[in-house]
Order: C-alpha cells, then structure tokens, then sequence
C-alpha cells in the first residue's frame, strides 16, 4: 500500500533557491540573522540544527542540519576531523530525536546537486518528523544487502544488489555504534566515487540513513534523471555491471 504525505504548495513557493547561483543570498551562510530569527534545537561549532523556516509537510516537523559555516566544501572534501564530528553530531541528533517518543518516525536524509531534490547550495541535511508516517513500511532487509565492498566486525560496506530505486545504491549498515567514524570515512568514500568516477554528468546524489533491529544504516544513491519504468510502473531496473563497479571502486580505495 502506498503511503502518501501532504505537501503546502503555498509555502514552498516561497523558499529561497541559491542552488543555480541566481544571486540569491544564502540564508545558512547568515548566522546572526538564524540566531535572531530562526528556533536554534542545538548547536555544536561549527554545527547547527534549527527549524526549518518553510516546513511545507503536513503532520511533520522539519528541521535542517547545517554542516558548515559557509557555502564552501561538501561531504566529499572535508577534512577527516570534521566529517567525523559532523557524522556523530548529526546521527546523535537524529537519534534523541527518534527516541523521544513524539513521532511516529523520524527520516534524516541529504540532497545535493540539482537531480537530488534540494534547492539550497549550503551543505546540509534534514531531519523530520514524521507524525503518522513510519519510513520503515515500504524497505526490508534485502534492500541493504549485496555486493561486498568491504567489511569489518560491526560494520558492513556494499552495493545494493536489490535496490529501492534502481541502478547504484550503497549500503552502509552499522551494528556497533563505535564504528561510526568508519561509517562516515564509507560515506565520504561512496560520495567521492559517485562525483568523480561514476556519470560525470549527473553530479547528484542522496543519502538516507535508517533505524531498524538496532542498525543504523545510510544508503547513497547516485541521482540523476528517474526511470519512466519507475516512476509509471513502479518497476525497479537492476543494471548488469555491479560486480565490476564493486571492482572499480576496491582498486581505488582499497
């Protein structure tokens, strides 16, 4: 069964797009004007979770996680240390999040590029909650299993040979949350393969990451322009290569 979210089209008309450049000013890059105006949840320099000004869902409260303290860098060229904090921040977030009892789930996801649905440049991710929607119904545990990549006690890498919505989709899933620093270095690594080894012309991608059985997991997709089998027959198409892209990506990061 579907699932279906109500979406304030009178409010998204009014967001701000800095992601083509228009010359539009960057509403993250002002943090004096988020500290006077905007709902600060918390905070860790340089690190920033607030309200979302524009929350366009029904039944949900929508936050965005600031990553940086202006417009410059993104997951695939921060330095180790802040990918690191960034990575525990934002997952420790989302979790006393989820854990509070006040929504029925809670998704925390990243867009970035202009395939991937987002329309700030700033680097960012968001957290919302979900009032009567559980993200949980529509995956199941074939969608992070597949090819291995690499692996360690605690902690699996691989791409999907099952995936949500076709074509590259990695998996990262963590059972020790002391690996959460080797999470985010699996992270950088697949967003870094995605940017500069895979279609060079769609320079998209989303993260999402899942709560299930005590596994924290994030799936990063390459985005680019969706399948009409997808998007009218719901059919996910399943590319014929992935063993070689596992290959490719083992010879130059491993």
């Amino acid at each position: 069964m579907k699932t279906y979210m109500h979406f304030r089209t009178n409010i998204a008309r009014e967001k701000p797009s800095t992601h083509l450049g228009d010359g539009t000013s960057c509403p993250f890059c002002d943090r004096d004007t988020i500290g006077r105006e905007g709902v600060i949840i918390k905070q860790e320099h340089p690190f920033l979770l607030i309200e979302n000004k524009f929350q366009t869902l029904e039944e949900a409260y929508q936050m965005v996680l600031i990553e940086t303290e202006s417009c410059e860098g993104d997951l695939s060229t921060y330095e180790q240390g802040h990918l690191h904090s960034l990575i525990r921040f934002a997952i420790t977030s989302w979790l006393e999040i989820e854990n509070s009892g006040q929504y029925r789930s809670v998704a925390f996801f990243k867009n970035h590029g202009i395939h991937s649905g987002g329309s700030i440049y700033h680097p960012h991710m968001q957290i919302v909650g979900l009032a009567n929607v559980d993200y949980r119904e529509h995956v199941s545990p074939e969608h992070f299993a597949g090819y291995m990549i690499d692996q360690s006690p605690g902690i699996e890498f691989n791409l999907s040979s099952h995936p949500l919505s076709g074509f590259s989709e990695f998996n990262i899933v963590l059972t020790d949350r002391a690996k959460l620093d080797k999470m985010a270095d699996y992270i950088q690594m697949t967003v870094k393969f995605i940017m500069n080894h895979m279609n060079k012309k769609f320079k998209s991608y989303n993260i999402f990451f899942y709560y299930m059985e005590e596994k924290i997991i994030a799936k990063i997709i390459l985005r680019a322009p969706t399948s009409p089998y997808l998007m009218g027959y719901s059919i996910v198409q399943i590319p014929n290569h992935l063993e070689e892209v596992v290959a490719r990506m083992r010879s130059i990061y491993f």
